[in-house]
Protein backbone atom coordinates (compact mmCIF):
# COMPACT_ATOMS: atom_id res chain seq x y z
CA UNK A 1 0.00 0.00 0.00
CA UNK A 2 2.89 2.26 0.60
CA UNK A 3 4.34 2.43 -3.04
CA UNK A 4 4.37 5.78 -5.01
CA UNK A 5 1.96 4.92 -6.69
CA UNK A 6 -0.89 3.56 -4.70
CA UNK A 7 -1.23 -0.51 -5.03
CA UNK A 8 -2.82 -0.57 -8.12
CA UNK A 9 0.71 -1.38 -10.31
CA UNK A 10 1.41 -4.20 -7.86
CA UNK A 11 -1.75 -5.75 -8.24
CA UNK A 12 -1.45 -5.39 -11.88
CA UNK A 13 1.92 -6.82 -11.69
CA UNK A 14 0.54 -9.52 -9.18
CA UNK A 15 -1.64 -10.42 -12.11
CA UNK A 16 0.98 -10.95 -14.71
CA UNK A 17 2.80 -12.67 -12.03
CA UNK A 18 -0.09 -15.56 -11.65
CA UNK A 19 -0.40 -15.56 -15.76
CA UNK A 20 3.33 -16.23 -16.14
CA UNK A 21 3.57 -18.58 -13.58
CA UNK A 22 0.35 -20.62 -12.24
CA UNK A 23 2.00 -22.56 -9.85
CA UNK A 24 2.76 -19.63 -7.76
CA UNK A 25 0.32 -18.39 -5.73
CA UNK A 26 0.11 -14.65 -4.31
CA UNK A 27 -1.20 -12.56 -1.85
CA UNK A 28 -2.58 -9.56 -1.43
CA UNK A 29 -1.91 -7.24 1.66
CA UNK A 30 -2.90 -4.48 2.14
CA UNK A 31 -6.82 -2.14 2.70
CA UNK A 32 -9.05 -5.00 2.07
CA UNK A 33 -11.98 -3.06 0.64
CA UNK A 34 -9.61 -1.23 -1.70
CA UNK A 35 -8.00 -4.05 -2.95
CA UNK A 36 -11.05 -5.48 -4.14
CA UNK A 37 -12.61 -2.17 -5.97
CA UNK A 38 -9.08 -2.54 -7.74
CA UNK A 39 -9.59 -6.25 -8.35
CA UNK A 40 -13.39 -5.56 -9.52
CA UNK A 41 -12.43 -2.84 -11.73
CA UNK A 42 -10.54 -5.21 -14.25
CA UNK A 43 -12.79 -8.08 -14.19
CA UNK A 44 -11.47 -10.18 -11.62
CA UNK A 45 -13.17 -11.91 -8.68
CA UNK A 46 -11.42 -11.92 -4.71
CA UNK A 47 -11.40 -15.73 -5.68
CA UNK A 48 -8.62 -14.99 -8.08
CA UNK A 49 -6.42 -13.69 -5.12
CA UNK A 50 -6.02 -14.58 -0.95
CA UNK A 51 -6.72 -10.93 0.30
CA UNK A 52 -4.88 -10.27 4.04
CA UNK A 53 -6.52 -6.86 5.07
CA UNK A 54 -4.18 -4.43 7.12
CA UNK A 55 -5.58 -1.48 8.03
CA UNK A 56 -2.73 0.74 7.75
CA UNK A 57 0.31 2.32 5.65
CA UNK A 58 3.65 3.59 6.01
CA UNK A 59 4.59 6.29 4.25
CA UNK A 60 7.62 7.00 2.26
CA UNK A 61 8.65 10.13 5.06
CA UNK A 62 8.56 7.57 7.67
CA UNK A 63 11.46 6.54 9.72
CA UNK A 64 12.02 2.98 9.82
CA UNK A 65 11.91 2.70 13.70
CA UNK A 66 9.13 4.54 13.93
CA UNK A 67 6.83 2.33 11.36
CA UNK A 68 7.63 -0.53 14.07
CA UNK A 69 4.80 0.99 15.91
CA UNK A 70 2.17 0.48 12.96
CA UNK A 71 1.57 -3.26 14.00
CA UNK A 72 -1.05 -3.37 11.06
CA UNK A 73 0.58 -1.79 8.60
CA UNK A 74 0.65 -3.24 4.91
CA UNK A 75 4.41 -4.34 5.40
CA UNK A 76 4.21 -5.78 8.93
CA UNK A 77 1.19 -7.62 8.04
CA UNK A 78 3.42 -9.26 4.98
CA UNK A 79 6.27 -9.93 7.24
CA UNK A 80 4.08 -11.43 9.81
CA UNK A 81 1.97 -13.79 7.39
CA UNK A 82 5.34 -15.16 6.27
CA UNK A 83 6.79 -15.84 10.08
CA UNK A 84 3.63 -18.09 10.85
CA UNK A 85 4.15 -19.75 8.13
CA UNK A 86 1.12 -18.94 5.35
CA UNK A 87 3.81 -17.91 2.78
CA UNK A 88 7.33 -17.52 2.13
CA UNK A 89 8.67 -14.09 0.80
CA UNK A 90 7.70 -10.87 0.79
CA UNK A 91 7.60 -8.41 -1.88
CA UNK A 92 7.80 -4.29 -0.96
CA UNK A 93 7.42 -1.37 -2.91
CA UNK A 94 6.73 0.90 0.26
CA UNK A 95 9.28 2.42 2.31
CA UNK A 96 12.66 1.10 2.17
CA UNK A 97 13.67 1.37 5.26
CA UNK A 98 10.28 0.10 7.06
CA UNK A 99 10.74 -3.36 4.94
CA UNK A 100 14.17 -3.80 6.02
CA UNK A 101 12.74 -3.23 9.53
CA UNK A 102 9.35 -5.08 9.72
CA UNK A 103 11.81 -8.05 8.16
CA UNK A 104 14.54 -7.45 10.59
CA UNK A 105 12.61 -7.42 13.44
CA UNK A 106 9.98 -10.03 12.43
CA UNK A 107 12.06 -13.00 10.96
CA UNK A 108 15.45 -14.80 12.32
CA UNK A 109 18.49 -13.48 10.74
CA UNK A 110 20.60 -16.13 9.46
CA UNK A 111 23.39 -18.20 11.27
CA UNK A 112 26.37 -16.29 11.16
CA UNK A 113 25.27 -12.97 9.77
CA UNK A 114 25.06 -9.88 11.96
CA UNK A 115 23.92 -7.98 9.41
CA UNK A 116 21.52 -8.24 6.41
CA UNK A 117 22.11 -6.15 3.10
CA UNK A 118 20.57 -5.37 -0.09
CA UNK A 119 21.63 -6.52 -3.26
CA UNK A 120 21.15 -4.93 -6.54
CA UNK A 121 21.40 -5.79 -10.01
CA UNK A 122 23.32 -3.40 -12.36
CA UNK A 123 23.77 -3.58 -16.25
CA UNK A 124 27.40 -4.61 -17.60
CA UNK A 125 28.19 -4.92 -21.37
CA UNK A 126 28.25 -8.99 -20.09
CA UNK A 127 26.29 -9.44 -17.77
CA UNK A 128 24.27 -7.92 -14.41
CA UNK A 129 26.82 -7.38 -11.56
CA UNK A 130 25.54 -7.60 -7.68
CA UNK A 131 26.29 -4.29 -5.77
CA UNK A 132 25.70 -4.59 -2.10
CA UNK A 133 24.86 -3.17 0.30
CA UNK A 134 22.77 -0.28 -0.86
CA UNK A 135 20.94 1.07 1.84
CA UNK A 136 20.55 -1.48 4.65
CA UNK A 137 24.13 -0.05 6.55
CA UNK A 138 25.14 2.80 6.69
CA UNK A 139 28.50 2.24 9.11
CA UNK A 140 30.37 -1.40 8.92
CA UNK A 141 33.46 -2.82 9.93
CA UNK A 142 35.67 -5.65 8.14
CA UNK A 143 33.16 -8.40 8.70
CA UNK A 144 30.18 -7.25 7.90
CA UNK A 145 31.60 -6.14 4.72
CA UNK A 146 32.91 -9.59 4.55
CA UNK A 147 29.48 -11.46 5.04
CA UNK A 148 27.68 -9.48 2.33
CA UNK A 149 30.50 -10.93 0.40
CA UNK A 150 29.50 -14.39 0.78
CA UNK A 151 25.95 -13.83 0.52
CA UNK A 152 26.55 -11.70 -2.52
CA UNK A 153 28.67 -14.98 -4.07
CA UNK A 154 25.74 -17.23 -3.41
CA UNK A 155 22.71 -15.10 -5.03
CA UNK A 156 25.34 -14.49 -7.88
CA UNK A 157 25.92 -18.22 -8.01
CA UNK A 158 22.23 -19.88 -7.25
CA UNK A 159 20.18 -17.20 -8.62
CA UNK A 160 22.46 -16.22 -11.54
CA UNK A 161 24.10 -19.31 -12.27
CA UNK A 162 27.63 -18.10 -12.19
CA UNK A 163 29.66 -20.88 -11.71
CA UNK A 164 32.63 -18.92 -9.87
CA UNK A 165 31.54 -15.63 -8.79
CA UNK A 166 34.54 -13.38 -8.74
CA UNK A 167 33.88 -11.06 -6.03
CA UNK A 168 35.57 -7.34 -5.80
CA UNK A 169 35.70 -5.13 -2.56
CA UNK A 170 34.60 -1.47 -3.71
CA UNK A 171 38.03 0.97 -2.94
CA UNK A 172 39.82 4.21 -4.42
CA UNK A 173 42.26 1.85 -6.14
CA UNK A 174 43.36 -1.06 -7.60
CA UNK A 175 46.10 -1.58 -5.49
CA UNK A 176 46.13 -3.91 -2.04
CA UNK A 177 47.54 -0.84 -0.26
CA UNK A 178 44.38 1.58 -1.12
CA UNK A 179 41.87 2.01 0.77
CA UNK A 180 40.57 2.68 4.20
CA UNK A 181 41.32 1.22 7.58
CA UNK A 182 38.14 -0.78 7.36
CA UNK A 183 38.65 -1.71 3.45
CA UNK A 184 42.25 -3.18 3.77
CA UNK A 185 40.80 -5.44 6.72
CA UNK A 186 37.98 -6.86 5.41
CA UNK A 187 40.28 -7.68 1.87
CA UNK A 188 42.70 -9.57 4.84
CA UNK A 189 39.68 -11.45 5.13
CA UNK A 190 38.32 -11.99 1.79
CA UNK A 191 42.15 -13.62 0.55
CA UNK A 192 41.49 -16.33 3.73
CA UNK A 193 37.92 -17.01 2.18
CA UNK A 194 37.09 -19.73 -0.32
CA UNK A 195 35.80 -16.75 -2.21
CA UNK A 196 36.79 -16.21 -5.96
CA UNK A 197 38.33 -12.85 -4.50
CA UNK A 198 39.58 -10.53 -7.33
CA UNK A 199 41.12 -7.95 -5.18
CA UNK A 200 40.15 -3.94 -5.27
CA UNK A 201 37.23 -2.58 -7.80
CA UNK A 202 37.31 0.68 -8.76
CA UNK A 203 34.67 2.99 -9.27
CA UNK A 204 34.70 2.47 -12.79
CA UNK A 205 34.83 -1.51 -12.74
CA UNK A 206 31.40 -1.83 -10.91
CA UNK A 207 29.87 -1.44 -15.04
CA UNK A 208 33.02 -2.94 -16.46
CA UNK A 209 32.02 -6.72 -16.38
CA UNK A 210 35.15 -7.64 -14.49
CA UNK A 211 33.20 -8.59 -11.37
CA UNK A 212 30.58 -10.69 -10.34
CA UNK A 213 30.02 -9.14 -7.20
CA UNK A 214 30.98 -5.64 -5.73
CA UNK A 215 31.21 -5.08 -1.93
CA UNK A 216 30.97 -1.76 -0.07
CA UNK A 217 28.44 -0.61 2.64
CA UNK A 218 25.21 0.74 2.44
CA UNK A 219 26.54 4.39 2.74
CA UNK A 220 28.38 4.41 -0.81
CA UNK A 221 26.23 1.84 -2.22
CA UNK A 222 23.42 3.77 -2.07
CA UNK A 223 25.03 7.01 -3.73
CA UNK A 224 26.21 4.63 -6.26
CA UNK A 225 23.00 2.77 -7.02
CA UNK A 226 20.95 6.90 -7.18
CA UNK A 227 23.68 8.13 -9.16
CA UNK A 228 23.69 5.09 -11.77
CA UNK A 229 19.86 5.42 -11.74
CA UNK A 230 19.87 9.06 -13.01
CA UNK A 231 23.03 8.80 -15.49
CA UNK A 232 20.86 5.84 -17.13
CA UNK A 233 18.23 8.06 -17.40
CA UNK A 234 19.46 10.84 -18.30
CA UNK A 235 21.38 9.32 -21.55
CA UNK A 236 18.06 8.14 -22.60
CA UNK A 237 16.51 11.26 -22.49
CA UNK A 238 19.26 12.59 -24.00
CA UNK A 239 19.37 10.67 -26.76
CA UNK A 240 15.71 10.92 -27.28
CA UNK A 241 15.71 14.68 -27.45
CA UNK A 242 18.95 14.73 -30.21
CA UNK A 243 17.51 12.39 -32.38
CA UNK A 244 14.30 14.11 -32.52
CA UNK A 245 15.90 17.43 -33.69
CA UNK A 246 15.61 16.64 -37.23
CA UNK A 247 14.24 14.63 -39.66
CA UNK A 248 17.20 13.17 -41.10
CA UNK A 249 18.37 12.71 -36.92
CA UNK A 250 14.71 11.19 -37.05
CA UNK A 251 14.97 8.88 -40.01
CA UNK A 252 18.42 7.57 -38.08
CA UNK A 253 16.59 6.54 -34.85
CA UNK A 254 14.17 4.40 -37.08
CA UNK A 255 17.36 2.54 -38.14
CA UNK A 256 18.71 2.00 -35.08
CA UNK A 257 15.47 1.75 -33.00
CA UNK A 258 16.34 -2.33 -31.90
CA UNK A 259 20.38 -0.88 -30.84
CA UNK A 260 18.16 1.61 -28.65
CA UNK A 261 15.65 -0.66 -27.41
CA UNK A 262 17.85 -3.30 -26.84
CA UNK A 263 20.02 -0.59 -24.65
CA UNK A 264 17.03 0.57 -22.87
CA UNK A 265 16.13 -2.71 -21.82
CA UNK A 266 19.46 -3.38 -20.62
CA UNK A 267 19.45 -0.24 -17.94
CA UNK A 268 15.91 -0.93 -17.71
CA UNK A 269 15.47 -1.24 -13.20
CA UNK A 270 11.96 -3.14 -14.29
CA UNK A 271 13.75 -5.74 -16.14
CA UNK A 272 15.68 -7.04 -12.46
CA UNK A 273 12.16 -6.71 -10.89
CA UNK A 274 13.79 -5.55 -7.17
CA UNK A 275 16.72 -5.92 -5.15
CA UNK A 276 16.77 -8.46 -2.52
CA UNK A 277 17.19 -8.20 1.11
CA UNK A 278 20.32 -10.81 1.89
CA UNK A 279 20.78 -12.35 5.41
CA UNK A 280 17.32 -13.08 6.97
CA UNK A 281 15.72 -16.56 7.05
CA UNK A 282 12.93 -15.53 4.14
CA UNK A 283 13.34 -13.92 0.60
CA UNK A 284 12.09 -10.42 1.15
CA UNK A 285 12.70 -8.36 -2.46
CA UNK A 286 12.58 -4.43 -1.84
CA UNK A 287 11.13 -2.94 -5.04
CA UNK A 288 11.56 0.77 -6.16
CA UNK A 289 8.59 3.46 -5.14
CA UNK A 290 7.25 4.00 -8.71
CA UNK A 291 8.09 0.16 -9.98
CA UNK A 292 5.60 -0.46 -12.76
CA UNK A 293 3.35 -3.83 -13.20
CA UNK A 294 6.29 -5.36 -15.21
CA UNK A 295 8.92 -4.80 -12.46
CA UNK A 296 6.62 -5.96 -9.84
CA UNK A 297 5.81 -9.35 -11.76
CA UNK A 298 9.62 -9.98 -11.87
CA UNK A 299 10.01 -9.40 -8.22
CA UNK A 300 7.90 -11.77 -7.88
CA UNK A 301 9.56 -14.33 -9.60
CA UNK A 302 13.02 -13.81 -8.04
CA UNK A 303 11.35 -14.41 -4.67
CA UNK A 304 9.47 -17.63 -5.75
CA UNK A 305 12.95 -18.38 -7.21
CA UNK A 306 14.55 -17.87 -4.20
CA UNK A 307 12.41 -19.55 -1.89
CA UNK A 308 12.53 -22.85 -4.31
CA UNK A 309 16.32 -22.60 -4.61
CA UNK A 310 16.87 -22.61 -1.02
CA UNK A 311 19.02 -19.68 -0.89
CA UNK A 312 18.92 -18.60 2.55
CA UNK A 313 20.06 -22.19 3.96
CA UNK A 314 23.05 -21.90 1.41
CA UNK A 315 24.12 -18.84 2.57
CA UNK A 316 24.14 -20.44 5.80
CA UNK A 317 26.37 -23.50 5.00
CA UNK A 318 28.55 -20.97 3.18
CA UNK A 319 29.25 -18.41 6.05
CA UNK A 320 29.37 -21.35 8.33
CA UNK A 321 32.44 -22.73 6.10
CA UNK A 322 34.54 -19.52 5.76
CA UNK A 323 33.67 -18.43 9.78
CA UNK A 324 36.04 -21.86 10.06
CA UNK A 325 38.82 -20.63 7.74
CA UNK A 326 39.45 -17.20 8.91
CA UNK A 327 38.52 -18.25 12.30
CA UNK A 328 36.50 -15.50 13.66
CA UNK A 329 33.46 -15.80 15.91
CA UNK A 330 29.80 -16.24 15.33
CA UNK A 331 28.33 -12.94 14.87
CA UNK A 332 25.29 -11.86 16.60
CA UNK A 333 22.44 -9.25 15.00
CA UNK A 334 23.28 -6.30 15.77
CA UNK A 335 21.19 -2.81 15.27
CA UNK A 336 21.57 -0.31 12.01
CA UNK A 337 20.66 2.41 10.66
CA UNK A 338 18.79 2.28 7.13
CA UNK A 339 18.58 4.60 4.53
CA UNK A 340 15.86 4.83 2.40
CA UNK A 341 15.65 4.10 -0.99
Amino acid sequence: MGGDHGPSPLVDGAIMAAQRSPGCEILLVGDESVLRKILKEKGLGANHFTIVHASEVVGMDEKPKGSLRKKNSSISVAARVVSEGKAEGVVSAGNTGASVAATLFGWRPLVGVSRPAIATLLPTPKHPVILLDVGANVDCKPRHLFQFAVMGMVYARDMLHRSSPRVGLLSIGSEERKGNEVTLETAHLLKASNLNYGGNAEGRDILGGKFDVVVCDGFVGNIVLKFGEALAEMIIHSLKGELSKNVLLSLGALAMKPALKAFKKKVDYAEYGGAPLLGLNHPCIICHGASNPKAIMNAIRVAADFASIHVTSHIEREIATNLERIKQPEPVLEEKAAVSL
